[in-house]
């Protein structure tokens, strides 16, 4: 047999593939293969001792000063209405019911409604709150109370105008499938400070879960360790975590040692991170069922912070979320991320904005109060928001509004954010981010950079090129800092 084969076409040869396999017989054999390659990479070591799956997980240190150590993410799902809520617009109100001006609508895309549908006026009468005069509607009692604890960015915008792309374009950068969450990219950074539990944790509440589904908080190309983890609020944190009938510790200990000494055997042969990730399930499983239960349990919280938050031990809620959300940080938990999806109102504005709202403003304010008690603001960054905004002209007859990318309000408390501060504005009808405007890439810059990240640096090579959170886009909002 020839081992070093020529393939020639019209009489020329095309070249000789004895270098190529001899190259892919030393990928292959000699323990160096693309697997390999890129988990000594990632853990920033070289040989067999980096071979451990909590490596990928371990704790490091930011690339430069960090503001934030920790995210609570309070992703409002649906789009919260902007004008309703944090936008008093004096001019929309007077011309309610009037078509918006033709100039205004030149090269717009709606979602759902003819944009030259009438506009509305701002549903709710508007307070101002706190030393810093901010305003925003009577119908957010709880977060006014605490507004000088918070930046108010209202000037935020985005490229997509339907649900699942704009949320996953807000998660992951991007509105096509298979890029890292910010969580992921997050805990890819810092690694955890548990090995308890998972670094990443999802809980959601609401009418459903996020449109974008789990691309929202998946790891897309990077090592599956760092997706997110969904929680349940009652009953067993996670589906199985509880052992069936028949199984105790002891056997579930031997099982486990059996299985893990099978995938550690293949990975010394194949050194593929994704067995890495499956060792580490294994033992994460088993160690959170000692630990989840009682992270869980938010009755071993006091009554005063029971009526803080309005949490109710037993009952999915928005509330309950929340305090747990402060459970697991406080025990390491690095990026916690909460979905209320219950915002679209294309119709019934008024009744569900109010009932929104009466679910979400006390635990909101709640969460910033309890983590300041406890000293834990000062480096964990909280940030409330959904995919876009809605529009200033009606839907729904009179009382509904269609999707809207080009102005929407979102805000953070702690980890480094300017309290008391508005960033930006929109123009006198809410329909465009005049003032300062901020890209979806410039929140997510922001973000990174008060974890101790430069966002163009914090990258992972895929598919033969370098990928970060922000794509080729993205500036870091410095005036929001504190």
């Amino acid at each position: 047999m020839n081992r070093n084969p020529k393939i020639k076409v019209d009489g020329k040869t095309l070249g000789d593939f004895s270098t190529s396999l001899n190259r892919r017989w030393f990928m292959r054999d000699c323990g160096v293969g693309l697997g390999g390659i890129a988990l000594n990479q990632l853990l920033g070591t070289s040989g067999a001792n980096a071979s451990t799956a909590s490596n990928l997980l371990a704790p490091r240190s930011p690339a430069k000063k960090a503001t934030a150590k920790r995210v609570i993410f309070l992703f409002m799902g649906g789009a919260p209405s902007h004008i309703d809520l944090f936008e008093n617009k004096p001019t929309l109100a007077k011309l309610d019911g009037t078509k918006p001006p033709a100039e205004l609508l030149e090269g717009y895309r709606s979602a759902f409604i003819n944009p030259n549908n009438k506009l509305l006026g701002p549903k709710f009468p508007f307070k101002r709150y706190g030393e810093s005069g901010m305003e925003m509607a009577e119908i957010l009692p709880h977060l006014g109370s605490v507004c000088d604890d918070i930046t108010l960015i209202k000037s935020m915008k985005t490229d997509a105008f339907n649900h699942a792309p704009a949320q996953i374009l807000m998660s992951t950068g991007s509105q096509q499938f298979g890029r890292p969450s910010l969580g992921s990219w997050a805990t890819y950074a810092l690694g955890s400070e548990t090995e308890n539990l998972p670094a990443f944790v999802v809980l959601s509440s609401g009418l459903k879960g996020p449109s974008g589904g789990s691309a929202n908080f998946g790891s897309g190309f990077l090592p599956s360790v760092y997706q997110g983890v969904p929680f349940n609020s009652v009953g067993d944190p996670v589906l199985f975590l509880s052992n069936p009938e028949g199984i105790d510790r002891t056997s579930q200990r031997a099982a486990i040692d059996a299985i893990n000494a099978l995938n550690q055997k293949r990975f010394d042969s194949v050194a593929d991170p994704e067995i890495q990730t499956r060792i580490n399930s294994f033992e994460m499983a088993y160690r959170m069922q000692d630990v989840a239960p009682e992270v869980t349990d938010i009755t071993r919280e006091s009554a005063e912070t029971m009526e803080l938050y309005g949490a109710k031990p037993g009952t999915p809620s928005f509330a309950n979320n929340c305090l747990l959300a402060r459970r697991l940080i406080e025990r390491g938990v690095r990026f916690v991320e909460l979905f209320h999806e219950s915002w679209d109102q294309h119709g019934n504005l008024v009744k569900d904005l109010k009932k929104n709202c009466l679910a979400t403003d006390q635990a909101c304010a709640a969460l910033i109060t309890d983590l300041k008690q406890r000293g834990l603001l000062d480096d964990t960054l909280i940030v409330w928001g959904g995919e876009f905004g809605r529009t200033p002209m009606v839907q729904g007859g009179s009382d509904g509004r269609d999707h809207h990318s080009n102005a929407f309000t979102m805000w953070m408390a702690g980890g480094g954010a300017k309290g008391g501060h508005v960033h930006g504005t929109t123009d006198e009808l809410g329909f465009n981010a005049v003032e300062n405007p901020v890209h979806v890439h410039d929140l997510n810059a922001t973000i990174l950079h008060m974890l101790g990240f430069d966002h163009e640096k914090l990258t992972f090579r895929s598919q033969g090129r370098d990928f970060r959170l922000t794509d080729v886009h993205g500036n870091v909002v410095q005036e929001i800092l504190a």
